[in-house]
């Protein structure tokens, strides 16, 4: 049997005194807080992350290839013909999920008594539903047709509170040109992402509306909206599409570019999520130096008795680094039951709400990723056991003749 094994073992299971006994207790309690707050924080964080990009993703896409020239307003869009290399699929890369055609104009939306400025959205028969479907707060989708132009409207909930309209309601929508136009639409679905900068101008119809108004062929539109399976192939696709498949007169950009304000609130989180990492590591090594000195200062007798019986200064190291281990486990115990009972209950009951205005989410989101929890158990575990090796050669001090006299 390993003999300094046993003797951490024996020193676990008996009695200490009340002292070292509650700085024991602080010390597991400091591991089981700093890793519970880091499996919140990284849950949270990255929840905000997922949530969020998956909004944006849904309604720009990850890259928008658009015309050269129309690329500084919307009232200035010009045309690109949907005859493109990829489009309607881009069939040499895998990570590409799917290639929109959209087109986008100003307008008013009015009823009998309001009005309210809007961008109209116009989307044809590849548009993918399923993003606006997970936020419809009432009604339904509309179908479209290659022949015949349908006249509905999805609305935001925010349009249709300004608007006091609700599904299966008319309403006229106004187009500003040489002469004011208007087409009759009915709604039939509201919407809510939580998104405001979308939520307050967004409104969906079929893109035929908009190429009629602008005088285009059937074959021309706004622009493309690639939507990717996999965001870390944005850089590769991105440069595909740049450097191989669109011509000079076409514009390529990524959601990066288009809204960089939203990401980098984004990183800031990540900065925070680091901080935070950083100091609850630190506090955690912090009270397991402290416990591990008293510990030694505690058991100075038993050190001279077993250097006076051969044992050296390493093997003595070793016993209180196994018994430090016995403490970081436990702490990494109740850290794990704390931390992922927090983000059970959060997810499950929706306890911290949020200003949506602020925080584009109405609850706080928790994404639990498994391998990052075990990262965090891995990490804490190594990295308090190695900072204590330093306060653990203060065995080599002890000397036999007056620690076995020590009291």
């Amino acid at each position: 049997m390993n003999i300094e094994w046993f003797i951490a073992r024996r020193m676990t299971t008996s009695e200490e005194s009340p002292f070292s006994a509650f700085i024991i207790k602080i010390a597991i309690l400091a591991i089981a807080l700093s890793l519970g707050i880091m499996i919140i924080a990284t849950s949270v964080v990255y929840g905000f992350k997922k949530e969020i990009s998956e909004k944006i993703f849904g309604f720009s896409g990850h890259i928008i290839v658009s015309s050269f020239e129309g690329n500084r307003s919307i009232e200035e869009s010009n045309p690109v013909s949907k005859e493109q290399l990829f489009y309607p699929h881009i069939d040499t890369l895998e990570s590409v999920r799917s290639v929109e055609v959209y087109a986008h104009k100003a307008g008013m939306l009015k009823t009998d008594s309001l009005f309210e400025g809007l961008i109209f959205k116009g989307i044809d028969t590849d548009f993918n539903w399923n993003f606006f479907e997970k936020y419809l707060k009432k009604g339904t989708t509309f179908s479209l047709s290659d022949t015949a132009r349908s006249n509905k409207i999805v609305v935001s909930e925010y349009t249709a509170n300004r608007l006091m309209v609700d599904v299966g309601d008319k309403l006229l929508a106004y187009f500003p040109d040489k002469r004011l136009r208007y087409r009759k639409f009915e709604v039939t679905g509201v919407y809510k992402t939580g998104l405001a900068e979308y939520d307050k101008q967004i409104a969906l119809i079929d893109i035929q509306h908009i190429q009629k108004l602008n005088k285009w062929e059937r074959n021309e539109v706004g622009g493309f909206k690639v939507t990717l399976n996999d965001l870390s192939q944005i850089e590769s696709v991105y440069n595909e599409l740049y450097y191989k498949m669109t011509g000079p007169e076409l514009n390529t950009q990524s959601i990066r570019d288009v809204n960089p304000g939203i990401f980098d609130w984004l990183e800031l989180q990540n900065m925070n999520e680091r901080i935070i990492l950083s100091l609850m590591v630190l506090i955690g090594i912090i009270n397991m130096t402290t416990a591990l000195l008293i510990l030694i200062l505690e058991r100075t007798n038993m050190i001279g008795i077993l250097k006076a019986m051969g044992a050296d200064s390493f093997s003595i190291q070793k016993i209180f680094l196994i018994n430090a281990a016995f403490i970081i486990a436990w702490g990494l115990f109740w850290g794990n039951l704390f931390g992922l009972g927090i983000c059970y209950i959060q997810k499950t009951f929706e306890i911290i709400q949020l200003p949506e205005d602020s925080y584009y989410l109405k609850v706080a989101p928790v994404y639990i990723r498994w391998w990052v929890v075990l990262l965090l158990n891995a990490g804490t575990f190594v990295v308090s056991l190695l900072a204590l090796v330093i306060p653990s050669w203060m065995v080599n001090w002890v000397k036999p003749v007056k620690a076995i006299r020590f009291e």
